[in-house]
């Protein structure tokens, strides 16, 4: 919530809490008149016995079905018919109902980030895979993009929280999301649904399924979502942070014998919107400068969800793919194979400089990823086993291909003349560049000019996994799993500026001007040549020492051009492979997990457990990649025009000494090395028959996290030496008497960067809450369903709070913001519904973010703004209707 900088806005943050605090009690009251007997059912002895109301829910988080309560690992299961009643969009909503779960959504459509227990990356690189995976029917989704899809007739989705590297083949890490569809049915039924919204939002839905043969069925779904936007641009009158999205989606399952049964299922899927808007959040000391060449924007305003744009932020995203799953029961074990193919592009754009000038004529992106993957399990069967044993192994092919382009825009050397105090300054500089070089440059800030980049990475791997179940007792059981992994990447990033002011050498330039005042001071004329040289002749010694005070000066704070270190934001690029960088990463884990799981009783079970998890390298696919400092040390070289000779040469190092030296280059990193998690655990499941819990207890740490920094244009990847969290969560179902469900849960985390000495520009942050992690995040819903007559109708209202986090690492940026009190805390009220009829018609009214909380999802420093900070406020109220039809 902002407190600060809001003009007329009301503060809703308080009445919002208190509001949630009385919603159960407020829905145990609606439901008191309508209060309907428990259900019974005859005992087979004579008499009556009460029903259990908390329902018996199948998961696959071991690989094997098995209820939840019977599952020991901490998993929070969403299912379908709590996503359609709570108006669960995309997976993007999911937070709202799984409290160790956080999405982030970026500055662009295909920008979301999963979090689970605070740890995750992802999009904002495209060569940063995430450390939470999420699997769609078993099938790995390798980028955020390919997996914020609508999905139409879902049966349930599964939260793994902690490593699971065991037993999913590629980048869980930090945890699992794992959707699962419904199969096609051999009994003819489907649905179609209908949604209308504030901001003119219109949704469709619809699937139908039934046999084709005796063996065979299949299933049909479509979904349509399409959404005017809530930021308005002033300057166009164009809305942004649309919704237009659609898909279609066909299965088909064979069923040959009892004994085997294939599923085959292809989907595609296309974003095409206009998103997403990012506003100012702080006007530096350069807001003055944007004005004064004819820039607008709104400045500390965010919520007002008004900008001034050049350019509109378009996004257009293709999924595609197919996958065939085979089920084979052989007697002694069943075997599963899953092959798949998946195809994602995506193109987008932005307004970088977030004002209606063009500083920037175009900023874009473009990617293109193809994935084949197989996995094959044996598992046995049975029950009553001394052992149940699983065995498998993992292949993944994935070919990416991006590209990035940024150019100057017409109002950018305006935007630096203006900047620099005076046109004169650049027409200076230009004079000097002619005068020392004897060539002149290219207009310095001139439009058109940029930085392109393309890159391509090719990535192999596999891994062969195996776990082994124990049943020591008929209530004691003991699982050890492993796991071998091996990941090989080939990189390839070649990138071409032409942007002449960043291309210039200013220790070259600031040791000419230094030289050319200290010559005027000896009586020398440096603009005569044969002067300067007669002067050198007759006084070799003086002449040295004056060029040893010129380099201190060039090299040093003292340099007269050190103010356009910061307008050279694209400077000349070592692309690779190259004579010393070989563009190659292999890496290998052989990951453990090791369990002791105890029924207690028939409702209570008990679990302790240890696991570790992998994600390989991650490669820096963009502009910011630079060598590592083991292959490159810094220093521009600077030449004397008068002697022909050097007076700096760059040191020595692997880059240089290979001729591979660029002006202006400097040492970063080129990957994020690979990182290994591991977790202990300690946890509590009961189900009782109305009555729920599950507690964990973890103590989970990352080592060498693979995290990314902005700079002022761009990511760099790093590695936090270590980053760990001490946790506690619980949720729970409770159905106190027939009709009426509350469930919540909340997570409790301590989560500490223990080691992170080279976060960049001499900063360790080690000690630090790492950002975007809350201490808290809770949910509480509460669902009444009941009867009118012949109607079944519910009513259900939910509540989502998390709490505050650091918006960066950086302590200077934090402190900047913080002085605004802008916040991430969220409290989210959303609430919905609605009646059915016999014969399958039904209809709900639904409303997001009820109460309008105000918060923002994330910021960062404004490019070439010094000073200044933009960022995007959470999604406003959104409210409609549904109609559905069922037959």
């Amino acid at each position: 919530m902002l407190r600060a900088h809001r003009g007329n806005r009301p503060v809703k943050h308080r009445s919002a809490l208190a509001l949630s605090a009385a919603l159960p009690a407020l829905l145990i009251g609606l439901a008191a008149p309508l209060h309907a007997q428990d259900q019974t059912d005859p005992d087979p002895e004579g008499g009556e016995v009460k029903t259990s109301r908390i329902p018996v829910i199948v998961v696959t988080a071991t690989k094997r079905e098995q209820t939840l309560q019977e599952t020991p690992v901490a998993v929070s299961v969403v299912s379908a018919d709590e996503i359609e009643q709570a108006e669960i969009q995309d997976l993007i909503d999911l937070q709202t109902l799984v409290p160790s779960l956080a999405v982030r959504q970026g500055q662009t459509s295909g920008n979301a980030t999963f979090f689970i227990r605070g740890f995750g990356n992802g999009q904002n690189a495209i060569g940063l895979e995430p450390s939470v995976g999420v699997f769609i029917d078993g099938v790995y989704r390798s980028r955020s993009a390919a997996a914020i899809s609508d999905l139409p007739n879902l049966e349930r989705v599964e939260v793994l929280r902690g490593p699971q590297s065991t037993l999913f083949g590629k980048n869980a890490s930090a945890g699992v999301i794992s959707v699962t569809t419904r199969k096609p049915q051999f009994d003819f039924e489907g649905r179609f649904e209908s949604s209308y919204g504030n901001f003119d939002q219109r949704r469709i839905e619809a699937y139908v399924t039934g046999p084709l043969t005796e063996n065979l069925a299949a299933s049909l779904s479509g979904n349509y979502n399409s959404r005017d936007g809530f930021f308005e641009d002033l300057g166009t009158g164009e809305d942004y942070n649309q919704r237009d999205r659609w898909g279609v989606r066909g299965d088909i399952l064979w069923e040959p014998s009892l004994d085997i049964s294939f599923r085959l299922i292809a989907d595609y899927d296309k974003i095409d919107e206009v998103c997403c808007g990012v506003t100012n959040l702080i006007e530096g000391p350069t807001g003055v400068n944007i004005r004064a060449v004819g820039g607008q924007f709104v400045s500390e305003d965010p919520f007002s969800y008004e900008v001034f744009y050049d350019v509109a932020p378009a996004n257009e995203i293709e999924n595609s793919g197919v996958s065939l799953q085979g089920d084979f029961d052989l007697g002694f074990a069943a075997l599963t194979s899953i092959t798949a193919f998946r195809s994602n592009t995506n193109d987008s754009n932005f307004d970088a400089d977030v004002t209606d000038l063009s500083l920037f004529s175009a900023v874009s992106q473009q990617s293109e990823i193809e994935t084949f993957t197989q996995e094959v399990r044996l598992q046995s069967v049975g029950a009553g086993n001394f052992i149940d044993w699983t065995i498998g192994g993992y292949y993944f092919d994935e070919r990416l291909e991006a590209a990035n382009q940024i150019f100057n825009g017409p109002d950018y050397r305006p935007y630096l003349d203006s900047l620099l105090g005076s046109p004169q300054v650049l027409l200076n500089l230009t004079n000097l560049i002619t005068q020392t070089t004897g060539t002149a440059p290219p207009t310095l800030g001139g439009a058109g000019q940029g930085i392109t980049d393309n890159s391509r990475q090719d990535n192999t791997a596999w891994s062969i996994f195996g776990t082994v179940d124990l049943n020591l007792t008929d209530r004691l059981t003991a699982t050890f799993g492993i796991s071998y992994t091996e990941d090989e990447k080939e990189v390839s990033l070649n990138a071409v500026s032409t942007e002449a002011l960043s291309a210039q050498n200013l220790d070259q330039l600031g040791y000419a001007a230094t030289l050319s005042q200290l010559l005027v001071g000896r009586g020398v004329n440096p603009t005569n040549p044969a002067q300067v040289g007669g002067f050198i002749q007759a006084n070799p010694q003086v002449y040295a020492q004056l060029q040893q005070q010129a380099l201190v000066v060039a090299r040093g704070p003292n340099n007269p051009f050190n103010a356009l270190r910061a307008l050279q934001p694209f400077p000349q690029f070592l692309s690779f492979p190259n004579a010393v960088e070989d563009g190659r990463s292999n890496d290998s884990s052989t990951d453990f997990t090791a369990r002791l799981a105890y029924e207690v009783t028939d409702n209570i079970n008990v679990y302790a457990s240890y696991a570790t998890g992998f994600k390989a390298t991650s490669w820096n696919l963009s502009r910011q990649s630079r060598p590592f400092a083991a292959d490159f040390t810094a220093g521009n070289p600077v030449f004397d025009r008068f002697t022909q000779r050097p007076v700096f040469v760059t040191p020595s190092s692997p880059i240089t000494d290979a001729g591979l030296n660029r002006v202006n280059l400097l040492p970063g990193t080129r990957f994020a090395g690979p990182e290994d998690s591991e977790v202990y655990e300690l946890g509590l499941k009961t189900t009782f028959d109305r009555l729920s819990f599950n507690l964990t207890v973890f103590d989970q740490t990352i080592t060498n996290f693979q995290t990314n920094v902005f700079t002022d244009n761009g990511f760099v990847l790093a590695n936090a030496a270590e980053q760990s969290t001490f946790g506690v969560e619980f949720d729970f179902t409770w159905n106190p008497y027939a009709g009426l469900i509350l469930s919540g849960g909340a997570t409790f985390l301590d989560p500490v960067y223990d080691s992170f000495p080279n976060f960049g520009a001499g900063i360790d942050v080690s000690g630090q809450q790492p950002q975007g992690i809350a201490e808290t995040q809770f949910s509480m819903a509460a669902n009444y369903g009941f009867t009118i007559g012949s109607l079944d109708a519910f009513v259900r209202a939910d509540w989502q709070h998390i709490g505050d986090s650091p918006f960066f690492d950086d302590p200077a940026q934090e402190a900047i913001i913080d002085a605004f009190d802008y916040t991430r805390e969220q409290n989210l009220i959303n609430a919905s519904l609605g009646i059915r009829t016999a014969k399958g018609f039904a209809v709900a009214l639904w409303a997001r973010n009820l109460f309008d909380d105000e918060y923002l999802v994330f910021a960062s420093p404004t490019v070439l703004q010094a000073g200044s900070f933009s960022g995007a406020p959470g999604q406003p109220r959104t409210y409609g209707v549904t109609l559905r039809r069922s037959f």
